[in-house]
């Protein structure tokens, strides 16, 4: 028996709910928001698709914690999204208490559970889930490449009139403007695409893959939702199947790429017990050079983190 907890049914959460469903993986997906009919209708709503999409995965939506009891993945999106002008870091104030209390929530149902963590600032949110639950680092891991790559990929496949399943990526560092593209890692059917498409055009979308979250914001007037539900989702699969896929994640480094103690983008092995490898890429100066800049950024706001004292 599998059963995954996602924590917020506003639209990330809700999606994360609906795509796990419909992979038809788990036993059961319980949708947790303190809006407890909200949850109750997103996930019956969910239920009903069931027959007609064919999925036997059963939803329940619920404002208790006790209903998550012994899950096994927990996937927190709770907290206030972006509007137009916001910074992902600053949402720390607000969205740090929320994750710090629902982690303390978490833990007092499912003893041992892996948490994914998707509420911004990213990185930062991770290393509080982490820091709150005093889980096993491996158990506590932040979705951020993912959606980053499959952005940048899916710009790549517009400019290069091909499919999006044909390109592979990887990018590291943190979930924002610091992020660190790595197009000498970027292939399209096995060929590298600096064969296929030149700098310029490569640059300008590795700088809109940057802002790719903004570009959402400033069109929608909130945060996406479609694509980072179905990452965390996709991290859900790879973990309960023990697929061992690689995915760029937000992970706790202790020396790799010459960084410790933080939270930061990097390829890793995702399986039933969480990160089972992170992979240590050989950078070139330049890639070290970017991101070591990203990870000051990140250990920045996690100073601010600190001081709010909340673990």
């Amino acid at each position: 028996m599998s059963k995954v907890t996602v924590v917020g049914a506003g639209n990330v959460g809700a999606t994360v709910a609906n795509v796990l469903a419909h992979k038809d993986i788990v036993n059961e997906v319980v949708l947790l928001d303190l809006k407890g009919n909200m949850a109750k209708g997103k996930a019956l709503d969910s239920w009903q698709q069931a027959p007609i999409d064919y999925y036997s995965t059963k939803l329940k939506g619920t404002s208790n914690y006790k209903d998550t009891k012994d899950s096994d993945v927990v996937v927190i999106t709770a907290g206030i999204p972006r509007r137009p002008g916001m910074s992902r870091d600053d949402l720390i104030a607000t969205n740090a208490k929320i994750v710090v209390s629902c982690t303390k929530s978490i833990l007092e149902y499912s003893p041992n559970p892996i948490i994914i963590v998707v509420s911004n600032p990213l990185d930062v949110m991770t290393y509080a889930a982490h820091k709150a639950s005093k889980l096993n680092a491996k158990r506590v891991i932040g979705m951020a490449g993912i959606l980053d790559t499959a952005r940048y990929r899916a710009f790549l496949a517009t400019e290069l009139k091909v499919s999006p399943k044909d390109i592979q990526a990887v990018l590291m560092g943190g979930h924002g403007d610091t992020m660190v593209p790595l197009p000498r890692y970027t292939t399209v059917a096995g060929i590298p695409v600096t064969e296929m498409i030149d700098s310029k055009k490569l640059d300008k979308i590795v700088e809109r893959t940057k802002k790719g979250g903004g570009e959402l914001v400033k069109l929608m007037g909130t945060s996406a939702w479609y694509a980072p539900g179905a990452a965390a989702a996709q991290m859900v699969e790879s973990i309960i199947k023990d697929e061992n896929r690689i995915y760029p994640c937000a992970v706790r480094l202790n020396g790799q790429y010459g960084l410790k103690n933080t939270y930061l983008g990097a390829p890793c092995k995702l399986g039933k017990n969480g990160v089972t490898q992170i992979l240590d890429l050989k950078l070139n100066a330049a890639e070290k050079k970017l991101l070591k800049a990203s990870a000051k950024h990140v250990d920045k706001v996690i100073k601010v983190f600190s001081k709010m004292k909340l673990v």
